[in-house]
């Protein structure tokens, strides 16, 4: 059997752009849904151009299209789905429900992978609101795959490096603080940290692999399975300079909540789930599921040492 063949729906989002990347360096070939609605986007418009120019395949289609969407699934084996699901970007995860009917339709795809990349929503459904509509939302979206009969992998990939390990997990900034960093109740509930990069290769890596059919991928390479402390003294010792600690209590953190418009509330509630409540890692990875780093370890993952010297 030959590789097989990969769309990737939302290929110029902050992890669409890499799973293209990834997808082309793996040896697939390789298309991108280009939709009509780019409008004047120069920077989405060029980086479609860029992918070309790396050998992927442009592919017009619109989600207000069915038959334009149908007729893309029907040239590829595999889709992979990256539309955002956060709100402070864009949040359009029941958009997906139109790329569900196509692949239905269309009847060839030997593997969809929907928007998830993140916590795992099967396992949030005590979330606090609003932030639980993210979950909510993701179900609904596994439920009409799974309703569907369309072979899946979910790939559950935990904190993304570039908002939540370069910050020290701080809630308001990508970079890490000068003089004190707040620190989630004692600062020692297990977090798993990845490179976005490395979460591309992860997920082209489970596309054809029999292992992975109908089942949930965690990424939780060891090496970065961090303490939020843990992650806060890799950076002392990388920066040679000592951060003053600001504890704060749960429910201290969960009464910011108040004051913070909509996409702010749905951020609290998430860094409280993860760096609380631990939803990350407390609990052992079972039957249907399967854990990247020990079904690939040939692949060189990032560890967050290495990772936070770009920030010095």
């Amino acid at each position: 059997m030959g590789k097989s063949k990969v769309l990737v729906v939302g290929g110029t989002g902050y992890i669409g752009r890499r799973i293209v990347k990834a997808s082309l360096a793996q040896g697939h070939e390789t298309y991108v849904l280009q939709r009509p609605d780019i409008g004047l986007d120069i920077d989405k418009l060029q980086m479609l151009l860029s992918f070309k120019k790396q050998g992927a395949h442009l592919i017009e289609a619109s989600f207000s299209d069915h038959h334009s969407l149908v007729e893309a699934v029907k040239r590829v084996d595999v889709v992979i789905c990256t539309i955002s699901g956060v709100h402070f970007r864009s949040h359009n995860i029941t958009m997906q429900l139109k790329l569900v009917d196509a692949i239905r339709e269309a009847g060839n795809v030997k593997r969809f992978l929907p928007s998830e990349f993140g916590i795992d929503p099967a396992r949030m459904e005590n979330a606090l609101e609003p932030g639980r509509v993210t979950f909510d939302e993701k179900m609904v979206v596994r439920r009409a795959i799974q309703e569907a009969k369309i072979p899946f992998t979910y790939v559950s990939a935990n904190c993304f490096a570039g908002y939540f390990a370069g910050n020290l997990s701080q809630m308001v900034t990508l970079l890490p603080p000068k003089e004190k960093v707040c620190i989630y109740g004692d600062g020692n509930v297990k977090v798993v940290f990845m490179d976005e990069d490395d979460i591309a290769t992860y997920t082209i890596k489970t596309i054809d692999d029999p292992r992975t059919i109908n089942k949930t991928v965690y990424l939780r390479p060891p090496e970065n399975i961090l303490t939020q402390r843990q992650l806060v003294e890799i950076w002392e010792k990388l920066a040679g300079k000592q951060l003053e600690k600001v504890h704060i209590p749960n429910d201290q953190f969960l009464a910011t909540m108040k004051e913070m418009d909509y996409a702010g509330q749905v951020g609290v509630g998430h860094f409280h789930h993860i760096f609380y409540e631990g939803c990350l890692t407390n609990f052992e990875i079972g039957e249907g599921q399967e854990e990247a780093s020990k079904l690939y370890p040939e692949v060189k993952y990032t560890r967050m040492d290495d990772y936070l010297k770009q920030y010095l």
